[in-house]
């Protein structure tokens, strides 16, 4: 799947979840949906929990 077919995907999904359960409903599954991209980056490796936290805080490395 290329990323312009995910993010079509998720689209149609955000907007048939508004358009059915109103907005409150699609705010909710866009974070689900972010959640998710989260846990599955971390888990492919592709993502550093910990270089994340850090930007956060405001403390970054070169």
């Amino acid at each position: 799947m290329t990323t312009t077919t995910t993010g079509m995907a998720v689209g149609a999904v955000l907007a048939l979840t508004a358009l059915a359960f109103g907005f409150w409903a699609m705010i909710l599954v866009a974070l689900a949906i972010a959640i998710g991209f989260g846990v599955g980056r971390v888990l492919e490796g592709k993502l550093d929990v910990r270089g994340v936290a850090d930007a956060l805080r405001g403390r970054r490395s070169s």
